[in-house]
């Protein structure tokens, strides 16, 4: 199966259908009025969906468990024909599009099952996705017509030295282009938070929208990030630092001791991340694409 280790749960929706042509109206009257010798054709099939939607995994091989909770099973009967929709959410790291077509295929196979003793014409058609919501596709979206533009800068004092290769920058570096984020610089500075905030100040004055800042957050006593920053952020949003935190807690238990910050100087985003590359790569992961929304929001786009 495909590592979605890294994912974020949020919630998914998918809506599939089915349809089970019949030979003759007659079929079709014969469901309506309970005469299908077999039973009561439509809580067959439903019963049928519902088992079909939680056992998805069980039956295709590269489909990941995951809690199915809701599922709605929808019949209507018209042209001598049945068409089934079935509807299923959860809240998870991967959509439910499979566990919805599984579902409105199995009941349409027990629809097909129930009548073919009366029917010797049936068939299957058209098993189809109908709509899917939720997980990166949807808050993928471009942030408007904007073009953003970032700064990454790295605060270590062996990489200043030329003592060690810096890893997580470039890690930034690599998901914010991956947002169509265009990163307009790259900086390596020493633990000095005067450095810290002079840099930070001059990309703001520059008008560039986003600037994260790697390294810095932990607890030694060259560890000033939080302390740089705080003088001149003049909006923290605490969600983003929660966010981060939250997301790394489930990955490793140390994340509860970093000290990631972020908050806006005017309209420029500032991020304050881990060191680690692993830490500054997971926590973007846990806050992009949609922290981007931030910017659509105080041009007036929406309000939360």
């Amino acid at each position: 199966m495909i590592n979605i280790t890294h994912k974020n749960y949020t919630l998914r929706t998918a809506i599939a259908c089915a349809t089970v042509k019949a030979g003759s109206q007659t079929t079709i009257d014969a469901v309506k009025e309970g005469r299908v010798p077999k039973g009561d054709v439509l809580a067959a099939a439903r019963t049928a969906a519902l088992f079909a939607a939680k056992r998805t995994s069980d039956m295709i091989p590269d489909c990941h468990p995951l809690p199915i909770e809701y599922t709605d099973v929808r019949f209507e009967l018209q042209n001598e024909q049945i068409d089934i929709e079935v509807e299923v959410h959860t809240i998870y790291k991967t959509g439910v599009e499979v566990e919805a077509m599984h579902a409105a295929s199995v009941a349409a196979l027990t629809i097909y099952d129930m009548l073919k003793p009366i029917d010797k014409n049936l068939s299957i058609e058209k098993i189809a996705l109908k709509e899917k919501k939720g997980g990166k596709s949807q808050f993928n979206k471009k942030n408007g017509s904007e073009t953003m533009h970032a700064a990454v800068i790295v605060c270590s004092d062996t990489i200043s030295a030329g003592q060690k290769e810096d890893r997580s920058g470039k890690a930034i570096v690599e998901k914010l282009e991956a947002c169509e984020v265009i990163v307009d610089d790259y900086l390596i500075i020493p633990d000095e938070a005067e450095i810290i905030r002079q840099r930070v100040l001059s990309y703001q004055k520059a008008g560039i929208q986003l600037v994260i800042i790697t390294g810095g957050t932990g607890l030694s006593n060259r560890d000033v990030t939080p302390e740089a920053l705080e003088p001149i952020i003049e909006r923290r949003i605490p969600g983003i630092e929660e966010a981060i935190r939250a997301y790394g807690q489930q990955r490793t238990p140390y994340s509860m001791l970093s000290r990631s910050v972020a908050g806006l100087i005017g309209n420029t985003l500032v991020l304050a991340l881990p060191g680690s590359t692993k830490g500054a790569s997971e926590s973007m992961d846990a806050v992009f694409p949609p922290v981007l929304h931030l910017f659509k929001m105080m041009r007036g786009g929406e309000h939360h």
